[in-house]
Formats: C-alpha cells, structure tokens, sequence
C-alpha cells in the first residue's frame, strides 16, 4: 500500500471537495488507489460531484487558428500568468500556432522541427525562455480537418485560458460559435451516448449501484424499484457528460439536441483545451502545511 502523503490528499480534494479528514479516511480505505478513492467518496455521499479538470496548475494560453478546411488548437505553458501576457510569449504562441497549423505535424517532435522564420520552432522555445526568464514549453496540440459543407466552431476564453473548437454539418457560423461557447462552459466528454464507450457506462452504474444500495429508503424494496432507481441515477449522471443532452446554455428551457435539429445541424466532434489541465502546480510548503493540519 503507497504511503498516504499529504500531496495525495491534496489531489483527491482538488478533484471532489471533500474535506482533508474525508479524503485521507478515503485513500487509506481503498490502499491509495485515486479513482477507487473518489467512487468510495461518491457512494458515501461526500463527493457530490468530481470536478472534470482535474488539477489545473501550469499557467500560459491556448489558441485556436482556422484557415480554410483545417484548424489548430495549441496549448503553450509559461510557469506564471504574468509570462502568459508577456507580448513575446503572445508573439510566440501566434507563430506556433500558424507554423503547426501550415505543417502536418503528428506529435511535439515533428513540430518543435518545423521553421518559423528560419529557425527551428525548438530554438525559439530555448531563446524565449532564456530572455524572458521562465521554462516556455509546447505541451500540446491538435490539428482538424473538415470536408468542404462542414463548418468549424471556435471559441477562446479569457484571452485563451480555455480554447475550444467543433466541427458541425448543417447550421451556420453563428450556431457554430454558440455550440463552441456551450461547450467550453459544459466541458462534455462526449457528442452523444453513442460516443461513450461502454466501460465508462458500466462504471457509473457500479457507483450508483452501490449508492442505492446503500441508501436505507431502498431497504426491502422490490428488485425492480431498485434496478429503476439506479438506472435513474446512471441516466442522469451520464446525461451531463454528452453534448446533445445538456440544457443549451442560451435557452435552458430546450437541450442542445433540439437546437441542432432546428437548425438541421449535427456536431460532428469536438476539442477542448484547459490551460494546465491536469498539471500539478509548484506548492511551496503546501504538503508540509497540509500535513500538520493532519496531525
């Protein structure tokens, strides 16, 4: 069994919101294992909700650039959000991004090779750090294709600490922006059901099961009750993870299905960036603190 560290009960607070006591009690129940640790806290009710972004930690920007059928989504990080505002940090970001999106890079070494102004995209990450003072790193990028009666969406929030872009068949700019808008703020993991694959269905219905189970009103109820209300509990808990059946943020009233089929549109697929998802942050005395607070 791993040592039950401060910087882990850290981690399993930052992803669920129970509180210290509860997520140590959590880890040590499940031998330190961080997903069995959040079920564990969800069927005891004290994790209402498992915050999707994980830990958001490394600053810097993302940025969409689209020109014609293809589009790039690039995610570049700095150590501080002051550097993210740095105009040669915004100058490199743009350069990055044309130069990947012009190239048919396939990973971050292809990339880092391509030239911006005849010099290698690597050196002008090395020259960057060294004149502004902090490491300026390429994490990520993607790069999307669409056929010619398809139409991109995108969105970039606050300046790009958040970056998103969808591909829709049917609908118009406008519409296209709004579904990038509705799922920048929504974070869906999927366009639809269809899209979910099967084992993260049966691992919500696991966890709910054991949360009816557990539930005393459920006591001596009858197999089909139950079975309805865990079925209940597993649609609901999926429903938010799928684009098509989240309430459109517009318009709350309708789902995002019915106005896609208005506008005789279907979402063909998406990208979603956070700046430093799942990145562990630099917390300078922060285990040493959390753990006295253990005591």
């Amino acid at each position: 069994m791993p040592a039950i560290t401060a910087a882990l009960v850290k981690e399993l607070r930052d992803k669920t919101s129970a509180g210290m006591m509860d997520c140590k009690n959590a880890l040590s129940a499940t031998d330190g294992d961080m997903e069995k640790a959040i079920d564990w806290l969800r069927e005891k009710g004290i994790a209402k909700s498992v915050k999707k972004a994980g830990r958001i930690a490394a600053e810097g920007l993302s940025k969409v650039v689209v020109d014609g059928n293809k589009a790039c989504l690039v995610e570049i990080n700095s150590e501080t959000d002051f550097v993210a505002k740095n105009e040669q940090f915004l100058a490199l970001l743009d350069d990055v991004a044309n130069t990947i999106l012009a190239s048919n890079a396939k990973d971050n070494d292809e990339a880092l090779a391509l030239t911006c102004n005849g010099k290698a995209l690597n050196d002008l990450f090395i020259e960057a750090t060294a004149t502004i003072g902090e490491k300026i790193v390429l994490r990520r990028f993607e790069i999307v294709s669409k056929a010619d009666d398809e139409i991109f969406g995108t969105y970039m929030h606050m300046g790009g600490k958040s970056s998103t872009i969808c591909t829709m068949k049917g609908g118009d700019d406008q519409l296209a922006h709004y579904i990038a808008m509705q799922i920048a703020s929504m974070n869906p993991s999927y366009v639809s059901s269809a899209d979910m694959p099967q084992d993260v269905v049966e691992h919500e219905r696991e966890v709910q099961t054991n949360i009816v189970k557990a539930d005393e009103k459920f006591i001596g109820k009858p197999e089909q009750v139950i079975n309805g209300a865990i079925e209940g509990k597993v649609s609901k808990a999926l429903k938010d993870m799928c684009l098509v059946d989240q309430e459109y943020f517009l318009d709350t009233a309708k789902k995002v299905s019915a106005v896609l089929k208005e506008a005789n549109a279907t979402c063909k697929g998406f990208i979603r960036y956070v700046v430093g998802e799942g990145i562990e942050k630099r917390q300078e005395n922060f285990a040493e603190e959390v753990a006295k607070q253990m005591q």
